[in-house]
């Protein structure tokens, strides 16, 4: 049992898809599992379908020469779209509508190879006012890579429908 310092984690690899607004709890951190290897192929196709070709992302003699790591950085964009993903079979899997996402930020870099990892905690839930059977939840999500740095932040709000009440 968690002490009051050790907030309570749920392992998703256990989970099926989705949660209804009883079932998301308030501090608890979910840990979505599995994670996924970014490989250097996908982030330049995401990059040419986004129009995002910098240098920094497909150009490895650039990156060799001119970045301080010495190699490509995956771009913010992919990061931030697979942590997401990551994260809706535990979070937003019955979710009826996405409300919003705001304070994206990277505070670390993600390179070809690496392996992200994505975890949510459930900072605030409240009924809606306008439909009853809905339920308004934000998330704080963070991105780590395989050695737990934080690559990617943000928080995200969406309508997730009340259990159903039982019928007999």
């Amino acid at each position: 049992m968690p002490t009051p310092d050790e907030p309570r984690v749920i392992d998703g690899r256990h989970e099926r898809h989705g949660r209804y607004f009883e079932e998301l709890e308030e501090g608890v951190l979910y840990k979505h599992w599995p994670g996924r290897t970014i490989t250097e192929a996908e982030d330049h196709l995401f990059c040419q379908l986004t129009s995002s070709s910098s240098p920094v992302h497909v150009d490895a003699h650039y990156a060799a020469t001119e970045l301080e790591w010495g190699r490509n950085v995956v771009i913010g964009l992919f990061v931030y779209s697979v942590t997401y993903g990551l994260s809706v079979p535990d979070m937003s899997g019955k979710a009826v509508v996405a409300l919003g996402v705001s304070e994206i930020e990277h505070p670390a870099p993600l390179f070809h190879g690496d392996t992200l990892y994505s975890e949510s905690r459930v900072v605030e839930k409240r009924s809606s006012r306008s439909r009853p059977a809905m339920g308004i939840v934000t998330v704080q999500t963070t991105g780590r890579n395989q050695r737990e740095e934080a690559v990617c932040r943000f928080r995200r709000s969406f309508m997730v429908a009340k259990r159903p009440a039982a019928t007999g």
